[in-house]
């Protein structure tokens, strides 16, 4: 995978039926949707004055099911075995649709609205099981690359969905297409879900709680047990407020700032969409084939930043009434405004692929279905909440929509701001991906050696004062480290060690409480299932050797007897950071990008690892 690249997933057999058949019902969802909007306003299916009042009560009866049923879906994917289940609601659409295009060909609003409130439903259950099964069928190295394809399939799905829409409307028999279409593509989606493999149930013995009220009370609240993926479904949310405010105010900027016509709408949504898919793309590739959350601070300040820059470019437009799409193009002046909406819905793929991935890791399996029903309740609420925010600024406020958009940047920034205060991880992720991105490039050897779940200790020669950095930056699991008071405590670096939760230590003369409070708080963290790593050296080397390892690691393995794994860095004497010519920080380093080696050794039994015996394994690793 980590060779080949994400779309080699569309090669094996676990994800590309599942691949299919989740584009396929995203399209089919919004062919149906949008052309009933089209037969509502244009179609002469109802009267003239009711298009505003039927037009908005098919929004409602879409999403509605996503807050009565989610919680109740996420019970049953939890329960049952996934693959079996998806077949089921794929079969359910195939129902629906059957007498979607019956009502369709007789034009009965009445019984359209109701199918459409079940395609809801069929999509409401729809959602848990499409993302609890791709933890189940992917890798860790793979989860980042299979929910980009997934959010770039989505998104293309609901564009070439609603421009499907609108080019069957024009037909002669227009009516007749559409009916035969979403019959059509509802086959094709079950048909593909024949061939989705086995994913065994997470909780087959789960109760199912049917009351929707009390159910989704109880959802939220498992969510917000694990705050780090509570937090991540709040920021997944407000990717969904600021994509359903763009979209719900492109017809109307079309129309009133750049020559209404409708090939332009369609031209604006065609950059958004195909911006989250470039962005969801370059996830894997930025994100180095793992869950990084380094770059979901790059993607919101890339929003604001170019969100911004849409209110200005406003300015320098030029508009003909009526014009076509490719006339607006062949304006360059035209340009700046298309690359910055373009650039707005990448970086927020960039954004929203890592927090999905996120949630799905770091979720319980037992409940993880549960956890997605959250998310997807959330992302109705957020997106409702979006229009009324809309109406509130701009009938209520009078903004203009330029106005609106550079709003919503501004409070992009602010929402950021305020996620990143509460889980400060994901700025540390952010300055580690920079350091690792700049000053340094780390390849990782043999990291799989270290447990995904449990306490252990890790060992590792120190070299820089970023050793710490680095190594928490390229493991995925969070780590614990114990090092100097003097490199814990300096300038500059203080603020990230200590966002980092590092130990600090020195010796017991000293600071004898500084020294016992450390190996206090060590066995705390290990007794919570954390991972430590110390640098038994006790301070840099000072001429790129390893020194001798302290005895302070056999107290620790004393006092909580748990695996350690040895490890080394390799590259990073004569770098920046390091020692080498005199004091780090103050000579002129010899290079500014360096290529570093970590690399894990094979756990060693708590009793059979001493002071002596790991410096020679680290030592091991070093001259491999």
């Amino acid at each position: 995978m980590s060779q080949q690249g994400q779309f080699s997933l569309l090669n094996k057999r676990r994800f590309l039926p599942y691949f299919l058949t989740q584009a396929l019902g995203a399209f089919n969802d919004n062919l149906y949707k949008n052309a009933l909007l089209l037969l509502i306003a244009f179609g002469g299916i109802s009267a003239q004055s009711d298009s505003a009042l039927l037009t908005n009560l098919a929004a409602g009866l879409f999403i509605l099911p996503f807050f009565l049923f989610s919680p109740i879906a996420g019970q049953i994917a939890d329960k049952l075995e996934k693959s079996k289940l998806i077949r089921w609601v794929k079969g359910l659409e195939v129902i629906i649709m059957v007498l979607a295009a019956t009502a369709i060909v007789m034009g009965n609003v009445a019984m359209m609205m109701v199918l459409l409130f079940l395609m809801g439903l069929q999509s409401a259950i729809f959602g848990p099981v499409k993302f609890a099964l791709l933890p189940q069928q992917l890798n860790d190295e793979e989860l980042v690359g299979g929910n980009a394809l997934v959010e770039m399939g989505t998104f293309l799905a609901i564009l070439i969905g609603t421009i499907t829409a609108g080019l069957f409307f024009d037909l002669e028999q227009g009516l007749y297409w559409i009916a035969g279409a979403v019959v059509f593509f509802a086959l094709l989606g079950f048909a593909s879900s024949q061939f989705i493999p086995l994913a065994a149930a997470n909780d087959p013995n789960l109760k199912i709680n049917w009351n929707p009220f009390t159910e989704l009370v109880n959802t939220i609240k498992q969510a917000r047990e694990n705050r780090s993926v509570y937090l991540s479904i709040m920021a997944i949310s407000w990717f969904w407020f600021i994509g359903a405010s763009y979209l719900t105010q492109f017809p109307n900027f079309a129309r009133d700032y750049l020559g209404g016509s409708t090939q332009v709408v369609t031209l604006l949504l065609t950059l958004f969409s195909l911006g989250v898919a470039i962005g969801s793309l370059l996830c894997e590739k930025l994100s180095g084939h793992k869950i990084e959350l380094g770059i979901v601070p790059i993607g919101s300040i890339g929003m604001s930043v170019f969100g911004i820059d849409l209110y200005f470019s406003v300015t320098g437009i030029q508009v003909v009434d009526g014009m076509s799409a490719m006339t607006f193009i062949q304006q360059a002046e035209n340009w700046r405004l298309m690359f910055d909406i373009a650039m707005v819905s990448a970086f927020g793929g960039l954004y929203v692929v890592p927090l999905q991935a996120l949630i799905q890791h770091r979720s319980e399996e037992k409940n993880r279905a549960q956890i997605i029903a959250a998310n997807n309740v959330l992302n109705a609420i957020f997106m409702v909440a979006s229009a009324a925010i809309g109406i509130l600024a701009l009938v209520v406020m009078e903004l203009t929509i330029p106005e609106y958009f550079f709003v919503l940047a501004i409070m992009n920034i602010v929402v950021a701001a305020y996620v990143y205060s509460r889980v400060p991880e994901f700025v540390l992720r952010f300055f580690i991906w920079i350091l690792g991105h700049t000053l340094y490039r780390v390849q990782d050897k043999g990291l799989e050696n270290i447990p995904e779940t449990g306490p252990a200790v890790l060992v590792c020669n120190h070299v820089s004062y970023v050793d710490a950095l680095l190594i928490g930056g390229t493991y995925h699991r969070p780590i614990r480290f114990v090092m100097d008071r003097s490199i814990a405590e300096m300038k500059g670096l203080k603020t990230f060690f200590k966002i980092a939760k590092t130990i600090p230590i020195c010796s017991p003369k000293a600071d004898a409480e500084v020294y016992e409070n450390a190996f206090k708080r060590i066995k705390e963290e290990l007794d919570k299932g954390e991972l430590i790593c110390i640098f038994p050296e006790g301070k840099l080397t000072t001429n790129g050797e390893v020194d001798t390892f302290k005895a302070g690691i056999e107290r620790i393995l004393k006092e909580s007897p748990v695996h350690v794994v040895p490890m080394a860095l390799d590259g990073l004497w004569g770098s920046f950071f390091s020692h080498k010519g005199g004091h780090a920080l103050t000579t002129r380093p010899k290079r500014f990008w360096s290529k570093v080696t970590l690399s894990a050794g094979s756990m060693i039994d708590a009793e059979n690892a001493s002071a002596a015996g790991l410096e020679t394994e680290v030592n091991k690793l070093l001259s491999q």
